[in-house]
């Protein structure tokens, strides 16, 4: 038997959003956030109303949670791959660095989810879902909600406003299905890069948390994130395609031939977005890299010499993005 709980990640008290079978079997549905589960190490704090408490500075950090958990949501196939699963490692993470996308691309996101709907359905859509904000990476709903107007006002969005304040028939005028289309093709930049990786190596993951990240970061402006930082569970290819999408410039370690690395960097070279090659030094000077990206523009990287491949990553990163 199901019972109705408040939520603890989006915190919403309504009757009905969020159901589980117990509040200690750590299996959750609920209607904003969508569908997760909490790791069986973690330590829990419950209420005395029977909610749970994550522990999370600010509501910022709750609905950057329950982002994440939609849009891990929103690309998983019923019964494919695991549930998003809340870790005690995430949950610190969040109160270290948890931050929402930005206004420009949550208006993006707005754009893409009404065009997919109306693309899909081939007519407007009835409503937006309860979900919404947590869908597009808005704090709450009246922020979405002012997002909305403000595209509307823009001639993105063609809107019915139905009694009462209610959205109907929502979908995009030809400006809007110009920027939906330029973004399918990769023409959208967000605010950050993304770095193409093999992960769990015990001399590059320290080499680019303690110094990629930071130097891109400090000099350009730009958070530089991987797979690790966007999702941990679930099926991850369709969201791996959207971060390299968005993205405003692609970072492609090749140290290790990673077939993976190698894909990612073909599918951000066919988007036309700027692609800078890293490759251990010691790697590179005996075998090179592959012939299709030996002739591209590779920055060597040492251990031995991390001032020396900042300087040679910044400047080619300025000049790849006319800084």
């Amino acid at each position: 038997m199901k019972v109705s709980i408040t939520c603890p990640v989006c915190r919403d008290a309504k009757e009905g959003l969020c159901q589980i079978h117990s509040p200690k079997d750590g299996d959750f549905n609920c209607a904003v956030c969508g569908s997760y589960t909490m790791d069986s190490n973690l330590d829990l704090t419950f209420l005395s109303n029977g909610s749970i408490d994550l522990g999370l500075p600010d509501p910022v950090q709750y609905a950057v949670l329950s982002h994440l958990i939609r849009t891990k949501s929103a690309y998983s196939s019923p019964g494919e791959g695991e549930p998003f699963t809340i870790t005690r490692e995430l949950l610190d993470s969040l109160c270290s660095d948890g931050t929402l996308p930005s206004p420009a691309v949550q208006a993006a996101n707005i754009v893409r989810f009404i065009g997919d709907k109306v693309s899909h359905s081939g007519k407007p859509l009835d409503q937006l879902p309860v979900g919404f904000h947590a869908i597009i990476g808005a704090l709450n709903r009246e922020m979405a909600l002012r997002l909305i107007g403000e595209l509307q006002e823009r001639k993105i969005l063609m809107i019915d406003n139905a009694v009462g304040g209610n959205l109907i028939n929502i979908t995009l005028t030809l400006d809007g299905w110009k920027q939906y289309e330029e973004e399918k093709r990769g023409q959208f930049e967000g605010n950050y890069g993304f770095i193409a990786m093999q992960f769990d190596d015990p001399e590059l993951d320290p080499f680019v948390k303690d110094v990629v990240k930071p130097a891109v970061k400090e000099n350009i402006g730009y958070d530089l994130v991987d797979m690790r930082d966007v999702g941990r569970t679930g099926v991850i290819d369709n969201i791996m395609r959207t971060q390299i999408r968005d993205a405003a410039f692609v970072i492609v370690d090749l140290t290790h031939d990673n077939s993976g690395a190698y894909w990612e960097a073909g599918y951000a070279e066919g988007l036309g977005k700027p692609v800078l090659y890293i490759c251990e030094k010691t790697k590179f000077d005996e075998k090179k890299t592959h012939f299709d990206t030996n002739h591209c523009l590779t920055v060597p990287w040492s251990r031995e010499n991390d001032e020396g491949f900042k300087q040679e990553l910044i400047a080619t990163l300025r000049r790849s993005l006319n800084l």
